[in-house]
């Protein structure tokens, strides 16, 4: 299933999509795409996704880096991969958040980002978006 993030092909709408695919490629739960931009100067979009356990956390994000690096997107930074717990991919204009589901629940970056308008959010299998 494609997603379609965003009104603007010419901006990070098709990256966008194609993170959110991949990652749903690999099963991930309650996809959510946050825009950031006027509510945060670091980060344009955060996408948040859950695993069921640290292995499906850790291999979302690494089934992510290699997706997407033969479009030349290498994440400026990365945080959290060996534990799998929380993994952080810094894209710059965009922030990938592959949680473990006790983590998502307790940080809720939905919630605390509430004013960002939802831009994306599917199920791929889970209960629907968190917050």
């Amino acid at each position: 299933m494609k997603h379609t993030i965003g009104t603007n092909p010419e901006g990070a709408a098709p990256v966008l999509s194609q993170v959110v695919d991949a990652l749903v490629d690999r099963k991930a739960v309650d996809p959510v795409v946050l825009d950031l931009r006027g509510l945060c100067g670091a980060t344009d979009y955060f996408v948040i996704v859950s695993g069921t356990s640290a292995a499906h956390v850790r291999g979302m994000a690494e089934h992510l880096v290699t997706a997407l690096a033969p479009a030349g997107l290498e994440p400026h930074h990365v945080e959290g991969l060996a534990q799998g717990r929380w993994v952080l991919l810094d894209y710059v204009d965009f922030v990938v958040h592959v949680f473990h589901p006790e983590l998502r629940d307790f940080y809720q970056l939905e919630r605390l980002w509430g004013d960002a308008p939802v831009v994306a959010a599917g199920d791929a299998g889970g209960t629907g978006a968190k917050g």
